[in-house]
């Protein structure tokens, strides 16, 4: 049975098989976590980025971890927060959902998601958390691939957050 647990944390130091990046739609890189794991990974991963010709909002590519402990990073493009009323909770799923398809077909065990678009992004941290372990809980009843599913927290709000949803779905 997969564990799913949420910690705090610096993304870019967990040794597992992949990371999940926060990225913009161009994936060169920028502010918060992706920034943060761009310069953790080295210019490599740049390079390679620069040949993925970007990211569609929900959609998810693959690329080596170069410096990190981590073999992958799966760049995802979470969506602005615009008042709820832009598809934005769909978006944010599928970010999950298609990150999670994606580290199947790598055969990836283990992963650790950031809280995609929580950050300059905007969205709100209570909902965002609840979609994301909703999505994560009910691909799980259907894909047994993973071990452990980790969601990394930069501050202790959203860490409790994450404790709230993993609490109410673990109860389902």
């Amino acid at each position: 049975m997969t564990k799913i647990k949420a910690i705090k944390g610096d993304i870019t130091t967990l040794d597992v098989d992949a990371i999940v990046n926060a990225a913009n739609t161009s994936l060169l890189g920028g502010g918060g976590v992706d920034g943060a794991i761009h310069r953790a990974a080295g210019p490599e991963l740049l390079a390679e980025c620069k040949q993925l010709h970007g990211c569609e909002i929900g959609q998810a590519k693959i690329t080596k971890g170069y410096r990190l402990p981590a073999r992958y990073v799966i760049h995802t493009v979470g969506p602005i927060w615009r008042g709820g009323d832009h598809n934005e909770a769909k978006l944010l799923a599928n970010c999950y959902l298609n990150s999670m398809t994606l580290a199947t077909t790598y055969n990836i065990k283990t992963i650790a998601f950031p809280a995609i678009s929580c950050g300059v992004y905007g969205y709100p941290i209570a909902e965002a958390t609840e979609i994301a372990v909703n999505t994560v809980k009910k691909f799980l009843t259907t894909n047994s691939n993973f071990d452990y599913i980790y969601f990394v927290c930069f501050n202790e709000d959203i860490y409790q957050n994450y404790l709230s949803a993993i609490k109410k779905y673990s109860a389902d």
